[in-house]
């Protein structure tokens, strides 16, 4: 999500001429030079980006850039500079993750080259130049396979079998099998999970049938050798916006954990929250399915414990969730999450309730 902090800080330390690199979703990096404190704008980097890789102009609106740990993911605005905000990380991490101070200490973020959160699925399918689509692509594929997009066998599969067209070529009856594919299930398919906890293990069933067998049959449906790259990147792109957490940003939090139930246990229960354009999806981040997903028509939502510019709880209608004063919500943030569900068939009014420091940047 973006930082509410202005990454505007004055006095960076940077020594003239420094240079970062930008890492693209292939895993290559741009070298980016910085100069002096307090350097350039992400958008001037993102332009210098769009330059080097000769990328159409739409890619300034498809793509962002990022500052990234495995503590806390920003979407850098156009008008933010990398070096002061990277000088203020230690005080993101703080008030922004859930990371322990010696994993504070440790942190250090990379600049990321990525899909824009804002940017409409819609306008997706209207790109055409191939090196951008490629570049959409390898996100979308690494988050499937990361299980940031939790997928059915079935539609991760489908998504293996484009990856394999890729990858492979053309399929071929005879040269392409099974046990050809069995050394690439970890690139091309997300780790099988074991799933229903305790009675999962308990209870017998047929055993499913490898994962190569099915990634080959979909190999198989995969378009034939006319099909361009663009042409399957697009194609693999349109099935992954079936996905209720596609083009999200994401960030960890807890949700309520029922009491009851055979072990009786209760407390906090871990996710993953994705929220995007069109509403936010709840993510088992262990065993990487989708718990809830809602769009905006079917919810109200409200931050509580996050303090506005008039000190004032921020809803759906408030500004900034910390005012520009810098100061500091009052108790933990929780964003609450109200919709319509059933129960025994009855219409009901839920609330969900999502612990995060991080809830607060959905204000802004």
């Amino acid at each position: 999500m973006e930082a509410e902090a202005e990454a505007e800080a004055e006095g960076a330390s940077a020594p003239p001429g420094a240079t970062a690199v930008a890492f693209l979703p292939d895993g290559s990096g741009v070298p980016l030079a910085l100069g002096p404190p307090p350097g350039p704008t992400a958008g001037e980097l993102l332009l210098r980006l769009q330059g080097a890789l000769r990328l159409p102009p739409i890619a300034t609106e498809a793509l962002a850039l990022w500052l990234g740990s495995p503590l806390l993911e920003v979407q850098l605005k156009p008008r933010h500079r990398p070096l002061p905000l990277v000088r203020r990380w230690p005080e993101l991490l703080l008030r922004l993750s859930l990371g322990s101070p010696a994993d504070i200490a440790r942190d250090e973020p990379c600049l990321q080259l990525r899909r824009n959160v804002f940017f409409p699925k819609s306008k997706e399918l209207e790109v055409e130049e191939e090196e951008l689509l490629r570049l959409l692509y390898e996100e979308a594929r690494g988050n499937v396979l990361g299980g940031r997009y939790p997928t059915a066998p079935p539609e991760a599969e489908e998504l293996g079998g484009l990856s394999c067209r890729l990858r492979l070529g053309p399929f071929e009856p005879g040269r392409h099998t099974p046990h050809g594919l069995r050394p690439l299930l970890g690139e091309l398919l997300p780790p099988r999970r074991a799933r229903g906890g305790l009675w999962g293990a308990l209870r017998r069933g047929p055993r499913a049938p490898p994962p190569e067998e099915g990634l080959l049959r979909a190999f198989a449906r995969a378009p034939g050798p006319r099909a361009p790259p663009a042409a399957l990147y697009r194609a693999f792109l349109r099935r992954c916006h079936r996905l209720p957490a596609y083009g999200c940003a994401f960030f960890p939090g807890a949700i309520d954990r029922p009491p009851g139930g055979l072990l009786g246990r209760g407390g906090l229960r871990p996710v993953s929250v994705a929220v995007g354009l069109e509403g936010f999806t709840i993510i088992d981040p262990r065993e990487k399915h989708v718990l809830l997903t809602l769009t905006f028509p079917e919810l109200c939502w409200e931050l509580v414990g996050a303090v506005g510019q008039e000190g004032a709880a921020v809803g759906q209608d408030g500004g900034d969730a910390v005012g520009q004063d810098g100061g500091d919500a009052v108790g933990p943030p929780q964003l609450w999450l109200e919709f319509d569900g059933d129960h025994e068939g009855a219409p009901v009014n839920r609330l969900l309730r999502v612990f995060s420091p991080q809830g607060r940047s959905c204000g802004g």
